[in-house]
């Protein structure tokens, strides 16, 4: 008797034995932190892009639940201590921490320093916030311009319109104010020429030298006291200009408080007007937007003929 023999094949699944690599890193492309993580459900890595300056760890666990809903993660430290949700990514991975997903331990060791870009050599918060609004500044500098010009213009019509008035009075006070320092001046001259004829007479036609001689010494003298008493009541040398400018000044601001003219308010009304006329200056030529006042005061002043 013949037996036939059946052979069954049975299908053999073959299974690593390897446990996964639970060392990984954080890399940079294009500029940005990368992080390639294993998921349980899909047995393969997804890659998740980090934002350090925006993100916290607790935004880094919601982005793998996302990707994987049966996921529980958490991270730690490399001392096994839990850390903080709040935790910036950026003070996160800058060094070396533990990442447990479903009870697996993974070592994710921060970028190596001979890795980073130009973008990762900005080593702290100032220098991204710098760079940001430095982008905000060139995306939106033209219309800033365009607002801040339109304002400037307002409010450099209405000092005008203020000061329309002012100007009127002041100009009124000062052609009052020359006129009598003027006619000062030729009250001096003639007084002057006055005495000096007077000395002359009384020299040739009523006495002599020998006695106008005294005379002439003491006026000498008197006016040297004069001009003493000048310095000591001013503080000023006694100079021809100036004290045609102090004589000037004296019958204007007198004018001024008879017709109550409130020279405090113009001065500032003048100020304002300059400082508004170099705000506008300084925005329609870009190469002094970063330049100080006082300088674009003197290289304007230095440009004049």
């Amino acid at each position: 008797m013949v037996h036939s023999l059946s052979l069954w094949v049975l299908p053999v699944s073959c299974c690593s034995t390897v446990a996964p690599s639970s060392d990984l890193s954080v890399q940079y492309k294009h500029g940005r932190p990368v992080l390639a993580l294993p998921l349980p459900s899909r047995q393969e890595k997804c890659l998740f892009h980090l934002r350090p300056m925006l993100s916290t760890v607790s935004d880094l666990i919601q982005d793998i639940q996302r990707e994987d809903p049966g996921v529980t993660a958490s991270v730690l430290s490399t001392d096994g201590v839990r850390i903080a949700s709040a935790t910036s990514l950026y003070t996160l991975i800058n060094k070396d921490f533990q990442l447990c997903i479903n009870g697996v331990v993974y070592n994710i060791k921060a970028a190596a320093a001979a890795e980073t870009t130009p973008s990762q050599a900005m080593r702290n918060e100032a220098d991204i916030k710098d760079m940001v609004h430095m982008m905000h500044t060139a995306l939106n500098l033209p219309g800033h311009h365009l607002m801040k010009e339109r304002q400037l213009r307002q409010k450099l019509d209405v000092l005008k319109a203020e000061l329309v008035p002012l100007e009127q009075m002041k100009t009124h006070l000062a052609i009052r104010a020359e006129h009598r320092s003027s006619r000062a001046l030729w009250a001096g001259l003639a007084l002057l020429s006055v005495q000096g004829g007077a000395l002359a007479w009384l020299t040739w036609w009523v006495y002599s030298w020998d006695i106008m001689e005294p005379v002439t010494y003491f006026l000498t003298y008197g006016t040297s006291m004069s001009i003493y008493a000048y310095y000591v009541l001013t503080k000023q040398d006694y100079v021809y200009p100036e004290a045609k400018d102090r004589q000037f000044l004296h019958y204007f601001y007198r004018g001024a408080k008879k017709q109550k003219f409130n020279v405090e308010k113009y001065n500032t009304l003048r100020d304002e007007l300059a400082s508004v006329e170099d705000d506008l200056r300084r925005l329609r030529n870009p190469n002094q937007l970063q330049l100080p006042v006082e300088e674009i005061r003197t290289n304007s002043q230095a440009a004049l003929p």
